[in-house]
C-alpha cells in the first residue's frame, strides 16, 4: 500500500523548497513534490509501507525546523468524519483553569488538569476533586469568563466549514462544560457536542458535576455511535485532541490526531500536528489552499 507525507508548516514557519527537497531526497520520494499550499504545506507519494522509518528520516532532513510531519496510506485520505476535543484543542484554554482563576485557585487547579491530561490522575475523580473546588462561583461568572477568556484555536472555522462543504460531519467530544462547548459548537461550525454538565442552586455552582461524568468511554462512544449512524467505515474517521482522556478515540479513529498534545498522546496517535493550527487536519487530508472555505 502507498504512503503520502505532508511536511506542513505553521504561522510563524515557512516550508521551503530546500526543505521539501531534503525530506524528498532523505525518504527517496520517487515524485515531484505537490504543493496544497505554496510555502505551506506539501505531500510527497511514497512507494514504501515503513511510516516510522520515513518519519525517522524526515524529521532528521527538518533538524530543528517547527514543520509537522504525517505519513498515512492514501486510502481514505479525505475524512467523512470528525470528532474533536474542545479545551486545549478547538479552543487555546482549559475552560475549568479559567473558571478557577476568577476565585484565585487557578494554580491549585490547573495542576490536577495538568496531572489528569498527562494520564497520571483518572479523569472522572480529578474533574470531580477540581469542580468542588468551584463550589460557590456565581453562575453568571461562566458567561464572563467565555467573553473575556477564551479563545479559539485559530484554524477551527475553515476545517469545519470545509469538511461540511465536502459532506463531512464534525462532532464537539469534550471532557469539559456544556456551558462552553454549546457556545464553541455554534461559534466555530460544529454539528454537535458533549460534555460534562456543572451542577447550579440559587445562581451558584453547587461543587458538583452530574453524572455519570463524560471522559475516555464517552469519546469513544461518540465516535461509534456516530460512524454508525453515518454507515462509515472506520477508515473514513478523524479524532483530534491533547490529553489522555482522547487517547481511545485517537486510537479507534481512521486517523488519530495528537495536537500540541501531552507526550502520552504524542506517542500512541498516528498523526501529530506539533507546530500549525487546526487547518493543517485539512492539509492532512489532502485538500488544497483553493478547497478551503474562509471564514470569518
Amino acid at each position: 500500500m502507498s504512503q503520502i507525507l505532508t511536511l506542513i508548516g505553521s504561522k510563524n514557519t515557512d516550508l521551503t523548497q530546500s526543505q521539501v527537497q531534503a525530506v524528498a531526497q532523505a525518504v527517496g520520494a520517487p515524485h515531484a513534490p505537490d504543493w496544497l499550499k505554496p510555502g505551506h504545506a506539501c505531500d510527497l507519494a511514497l512507494d514504501t509501507t515503513d511510516r516510522e522509518t520515513v518519519l525517522d528520516k524526515a524529521r532528521k532532513a527538518l533538524g530543528s525546523a517547527a514543520i509537522d510531519v504525517v505519513v498515512q496510506p492514501t486510502g481514505h485520505r479525505r475524512k467523512k468524519l470528525l470528532i474533536a476535543d474542545m479545551d486545549s484543542t478547538v479552543i487555546e484554554q482549559e475552560c475549568i483553569d479559567e473558571l478557577a482563576d476568577a476565585l484565585g485557585l487557578r494554580d491549585a487547579i490547573s495542576t490536577i488538569t495538568e496531572r489528569a491530561m498527562r494520564g497520571e490522575l483518572e479523569f472522572a475523580p480529578a474533574l470531580r476533586e477540581r469542580v468542588a473546588l468551584l463550589k460557590g462561583l456565581a453562575e453568571t461568572e461562566l458567561q464572563r469568563v467565555y467573553d473575556t477568556q477564551i479563545t479559539e484555536m485559530p484554524g477551527g472555522r475553515a476545517l469545519c466549514a470545509t469538511m461540511k462543504k465536502h459532506g463531512g460531519t464534525c462532532a464537539l467530544v469534550s471532557g469539559g462544560f456544556t456551558f462552553f462547548t454549546s457556545r464553541i459548537a455554534a461559534a466555530v461550525g460544529f454539528t454537535s457536542n458533549q460534555a460534562n454538565t456543572l451542577m447550579v442552586a440559587d445562581g451558584r455552582l453547587t461543587g458538583e458535576v452530574a453524572e455519570p461524568i463524560l471522559g475516555r468511554e464517552a469519546k469513544l462512544t461518540a465516535l461509534k455511535k456516530l460512524s454508525k449512524e453515518l454507515n462509515l467505515d472506520p477508515l473514513e474517521t478523524m479524532a483530534v485532541g491533547d490529553g489522555a482522556n482522547d487517547l481511545a478515540m485517537i486510537g479507534e479513529a481512521g486517523l488519530g490526531v495528537a495536537f500540541h498534545a501531552k507526550p502520552i498522546v504524542g506517542k500512541a496517535a498516528a498523526a501529530q500536528v506539533n507546530h500549525g493550527d487546526l487547518s493543517a487536519l485539512l492539509y492532512i487530508q489532502g485538500y488544497r489552499v483553493d478547497d478551503i472555505v474562509t471564514t470569518s
